[in-house]
């Protein structure tokens, strides 16, 4: 299994809501075992970053992953996203 978390903050912090509607729109892609999208509480007192939204999703496998990225609503995600967005980090790792 492929565990994929990817962090994004906000350009402006009126735009979270939208970045979040735009992330959500991964879920209608059917490759993934498990997705969510939630939204940081920003508990941490030792974060050197602001993260205002995590997207985490398991996959079976890194062809699992593969197919998630070349859906469509993949790159539609994207273009509402990528505007918006002030850093993404992101990382996959076998669980």
């Amino acid at each position: 299994m492929i565990r994929h978390t990817v962090f994004f903050s906000a350009k402006n912090p009126a735009d979270i809501e939208r970045i979040h509607d735009g992330l959500m729109i991964l879920q209608g892609i059917p490759h993934a075992d498990h997705f969510e999208v939630g939204r940081n509480l920003n508990t941490d007192p030792l974060a050197e970053a602001r993260v205002d939204l995590v997207v985490y999703a398991e996959f079976k496998d890194e062809a699992a992953l593969a197919a998630y990225k070349a859906h469509p609503l993949y790159q539609q995600s994207i273009d509402i996203v990528r505007p918006l967005r002030d850093r993404r980090f992101a990382a996959d790792f076998p669980a």
